[in-house]
């Protein structure tokens, strides 16, 4: 039995959850989500918490188990209190800035850097070395996240680029001195 799958997802209060055949919507002060779920599992509420069960014990079906409990999960912590990923940025010039919605960035290019806000997703750059990515569904805040560490990743012998807050980074002595 999967650990993680058995145990019940508890509703917080201002949460609705309805679930519709293989459909499993969440509203909530922040927003709505909608998951499609796989035929291997089912989705049953009760009095303040929702279920899921897988129908039989095949190796697909316990696959599926845990992981649809903890997408449900991540979908009612999203619309109840939202999920955020920060990036620190490194080096000597390197900064951010927001223009309306987006996020302009310079990274050392001749050019800026402009990263598009898409729906559900909102930035907020407290200090122009700090990017926050703001929104209530986990995979697309990790993902856009994600997406402007890839403009300039972290590289191992100065340490300049976008970094997760936290991350640490493997630094390298580079060329020895002449012998």
């Amino acid at each position: 039995m999967s650990r993680i799958g058995k145990q019940p997802i508890a509703i917080p209060a201002g949460v609705e959850v309805t679930v519709d055949g293989s459909i499993v919507r969440v509203k909530g002060p922040k927003g709505a989500l909608e998951q499609a779920v796989s035929e291997y599992v089912t989705v049953r509420q009760e009095e303040g918490s929702v279920l899921v069960e897988r129908i039989d014990d095949t190796r697909q079906a316990r696959s599926y188990h845990g992981l649809y409990r903890t997408l449900i999960s991540n979908m009612v912590v999203g619309v109840s209190e939202g999920f955020s990923k920060n990036l620190e940025i490194v080096g000597v010039g390197y900064r951010a800035a927001l223009k309306g919605n987006d996020l302009e960035m310079q990274l050392g290019y001749s050019h800026p850097v402009s990263v598009k806000a898409e729906p559900g997703i909102s930035f907020e750059v407290p200090q122009p070395t700090q990017i926050r990515v703001i929104g209530i569904d986990k995979q697309r805040v990790g993902q856009v996240a994600a997406d402007i560490r890839r403009w300039r990743k972290p590289e191992p012998y100065k340490g300049k680029g976008i970094r997760y807050e936290g991350e640490r980074v493997r630094r390298k002595l580079g060329k020895a001195a002449g012998n």
